[in-house]
């Protein structure tokens, strides 16, 4: 008998079946060039392609800003850099734009994503952070103003269709919610101390959730590793409520979770009082806002500024997605554009 070990065969990848579980298998999406057909389809139904994230009201942000050869532009909410990439192809020869993002994860994809498209470090740099860094970015780069800010403040396709972030209530994933995994507590976390009078205060105030009081007295200090256990207790509390309102109650209380877990209010009121000082005589500012928090943030923010003659004009009301762009893209819906025009 041989002492050698007999060599055996290289086992053949498995097949991952007509309907495969991990994220990164399951949608062909993820492979815009072979199934061109499926985006496509996915596209004309209003959605969103896996992996992706469409930029909403372009042709609207862009009228108000204006971009021009020379500029200096700030998108404080990168994300899959569609809208960046617009204002880039517009401001260069010259021009210049920091974008500011506060996820790790996604950051390096999108700056090679733009790297691709040839927008260089000499024209477009990246910076970790969320949008109440624009004033340190800025002084870190040496500029003392910019031409133009954009903030997009809704959560990109890409982090609220990875069931591994823990953003939606679609897929089963760990109830973590964080822009930045590396910092903070995770969603489970959260509601494992949180008190009820605590949270009750958060679903109003996040998400105008109507049943705030009961959701409060069963969610506040119960430990929920994953997104499925949290949408179970949320459906079992409301067990008497129409299923409509039910899922709409669901998905409330993941915004409002997700909004106390980033901090997502502080961040913004800090972005809106530095943020006439970080724009240049005329300069232009539009914010994308997907919840009435922080429309209505952004709306007294502007009056106020207006009024101290820090700005010279404000948008004299929100401007909403086309119905042609509703119909295009679904998440579009409940997104509001206000716009401000610094003092010159």
């Amino acid at each position: 008998m041989s002492d050698e070990t007999p060599i055996r065969p290289k086992r053949r990848p498995r097949y991952s079946g007509r309907n495969p579980r991990r994220f990164e298998d399951k949608y062909k999406e993820h492979d815009p060039e072979r199934y061109a057909e499926t985006v496509e389809k996915v596209l004309a139904s209003g959605k969103t392609p896996a992996g992706t994230h469409r930029p909403i009201m372009v042709r609207e942000i862009l009228e108000i800003l204006a971009p021009k050869p020379g500029d200096v532009a700030v998108d404080c909410t990168l994300g899959f850099a569609g809208h960046a990439r617009e204002i880039l192809s517009r401001i260069i020869p010259g021009g210049r734009l920091l974008g500011l993002d506060v996820d790790p994860l996604e950051l390096p994809k999108t700056e090679a994503r733009l790297r691709a498209l040839g927008f260089g470090q000499d024209v477009c740099t990246v910076h970790q952070s969320n949008c109440a860094g624009l004033s340190k970015t800025l002084a870190a780069e040496g500029i003392p103003g910019a031409d133009m800010v954009l903030a997009d403040l809704g959560v990109s396709s890409m982090q609220l269709d990875d069931p591994k972030r823990g953003f939606s209530v679609k897929n089963e994933g760990p109830l973590d919610m964080r822009m930045n995994p590396e910092r903070g507590q995770s969603a489970s976390a959260y509601l494992a101390r949180v008190r009820p009078d605590i949270l009750e205060r958060a679903l109003i105030e996040n998400s105008d959730e109507p049943n705030a009081k009961a959701l409060a007295a069963v969610l506040a200090g119960q430990t929920f590793a994953t997104t499925t256990g949290l949408t179970n207790a949320i459906r079992s509390a409301l067990a008497g409520v129409n299923r409509d309102e039910c899922e709409l109650s669901v998905r409330r209380v993941f915004q409002a979770l997700r909004i106390a877990v980033n901090d997502e209010f502080s961040a913004l009121e800090t972005f809106l009082r530095y943020l006439p000082a970080c724009l240049k005589p005329g300069g232009r500012v539009a914010i994308l806002t997907f919840h009435s928090g922080e429309d209505r943030r952004v709306k007294k923010s502007f009056e106020s500024a207006l009024s101290e003659g820090l700005y010279a004009s404000i948008s004299p009301e929100v401007i909403r997605p086309s119905p042609e762009e509703r119909r295009a893209n679904l998440r579009s819906t409940p997104a509001k554009l206000r716009w401000a025009v610094a003092t010159s």
